[in-house]
């Protein structure tokens, strides 16, 4: 008699339902879509692999108990911290992610956002809405010195893209390391404040994790030199949002530019929609056209590695909360 076909369950967020590409799997496995703990908890019996493309989810701590059978777990964003439950953490059953998807795009946003500060693009939208001829002068993006806080595949592409052009890149990582290819130098986060006042520009493409929970506060911002500018494309809850707000309203730092926040959707009354010298995005500097499509084939190139018994690319370091490296 021939075995059952594998369970994948897909956690997804509601009304969302099953991931464009992933019906290329549907004659060789029993595919199920859940949005919501209780259609995770009646799916999960049984599932052998979990897919999670909702990086916000908190259905998984609750439906937990009804996982019986899992063998892998795979999350189709960068960020892990949705499912970086203790009962996951202290599990065996390993746990992937979409690392090497979002890169590319991830660091051409912020090469934009470093390129559209320096020229003052903001400055000429609304000068353009105006009607008004002014000319003025701006800054030069070749040696910039741009700091990078998370040193993992995304903080090293940033690098990358950045120094091509000419803008001076070092890295923050949990420990301090030298001979680099892509950072000028790498720092250790224990070392992050006495570095902030010489950059122009601070990245943050650091995971969520207990470390980083919080990192940027008031001190960090003062510490900051008064001309520059944060770009956050990590995770929203690495900023203290009220101090970052104070810091902007204040003239400690110069601007931001936020892709991610401590609550999403970032609701309509908040002050950072108003600031001049923020620039704004919806959590999507990573996805481009058929970028979709593009995280089902990595889970499929993923499931196939899987069903011959191979080692699964992208595993996560669970005691860290990121991808391990390669």
């Amino acid at each position: 008699m021939a075995s059952a076909p594998p369970r994948i369950v897909v956690l997804t967020a509601p009304g969302e339902g099953l991931p464009r590409g992933l019906e290329a799997l549907q004659d060789q496995a029993d595919l199920q879509v859940a949005e919501d703990t209780a259609s995770l908890e009646a799916a999960l019996p049984g599932a052998s692999i979990l897919c999670v493309t909702d990086f916000r989810t908190d259905a998984l701590a609750e439906a937990w108990p009804a996982a019986d059978s899992l063998e892998w777990i795979h999350a189709t964003s960068a960020g892990v911290d949705a499912l970086m439950i203790p009962a996951v953490r202290d599990s065996d059953i390993p746990v992937t992610n979409a690392r090497g998807i979002f890169d590319g795009c991830i660091a051409e946003y912020v090469l934009g956002q470093v390129i559209a500060f320096c020229k003052d693009f903001a400055g000429n939208w609304r000068l353009q809405q105006a009607h008004e001829w002014q000319h003025r002068e701006t800054e030069p993006v070749a040696g910039q010195r741009l700091l990078v806080v998370g040193s993992g595949a995304i903080g090293r592409r940033i690098a990358r893209t950045c120094g091509a052009i000419g803008i001076e890149c070092d890295g923050v990582g949990r420990r301090a390391r030298g001979g680099d290819d892509d950072f000028g130098a790498i720092y250790a986060q224990a070392d992050l404040l006495s570095l902030l006042p010489d950059y122009d520009f601070v990245v943050i493409a650091a995971p969520l994790t207990e470390a980083t929970r919080g990192l940027f506060g008031a001190a960090e911002f003062k510490a900051m030199a008064e001309h520059a500018r944060l770009i956050n494309i990590g995770r929203g809850p690495i900023v203290q949002t009220d101090a970052l707000v104070a810091a902007l309203e204040d003239g400690v730092i110069d601007g931001a530019a936020l892709d991610v926040f401590e609550h999403e959707p970032l609701p309509a009354d908040h002050p950072l929609w108003d600031l001049p010298n923020v620039h704004l995005s919806a959590h999507m500097a990573g996805d481009f056209i058929g970028w979709k499509t593009a995280l089902s084939e990595q889970f499929i190139d993923n499931f196939r590695r899987w069903q011959r018994g191979e080692a699964l690319n992208n595993p996560v370091d669970k005691a860290q909360g990121f991808a391990a490296s390669s």
